[in-house]
């Protein structure tokens, strides 16, 4: 990690590592924690191993939905860890995404209390990081960790 550009954020999720695995594969549980609510998620793409795509929209009504993420998966290890970047979108054409370009890195691991979960968000220079720093990374990204946190433990939890 390299605080000069990149932002974590980590998590004990009481349950097992397969109850959050699902929640980040299976769609229907997806569209339920990646963004904070209120806003709703609609889940276009989620192919879950490497080169597949990552596309989502959002809607703040339940009813117009606005392009979200379009990204890729670079690295998929079961149960471990997930690779994804927007700077390549789910067609594999490079991207140029706003706000900002990013390299997220998900690891699950044992933990005596469940799932040891960290996120390392990586940035191409400390401006983006900044940028994405001062967006609210750390609320975004934070409620979303609770969110999963919460379809998680609800679903196989300790």
């Amino acid at each position: 990690m390299n605080p000069d550009l990149d932002l974590t954020v980590e998590r004990i999720v009481r349950a097992p590592r397969a109850a959050v695995w699902n929640a980040w594969t299976d769609p229907a549980s997806f569209a339920r924690w990646w963004l904070p609510a209120p806003t709703l998620c609609r889940v276009d793409r989620l192919e879950v191993r490497p080169g597949g795509g990552l596309v989502t929209r959002l809607s703040e009504d339940g009813v117009e939905y606005l392009p979200h993420l379009d990204a890729c998966f670079l690295v998929v290890e079961e149960l471990e860890r997930i690779v994804f970047t927007n700077a390549v979108d789910g067609g594999w054409r490079p991207a140029s995404p706003a706000p900002v370009a990013m390299t997220a890195e998900i690891t699950l691991g044992d933990h005596p209390d469940g799932t040891d979960y960290r996120v390392v968000v990586r940035h191409g220079d400390p401006a983006a990081r900044a940028l994405h720093e001062k967006l609210g990374f750390a609320e975004g990204w934070g409620t979303v960790t609770g969110q999963l946190a919460r379809i998680a433990e609800a679903h196989g939890g300790r």
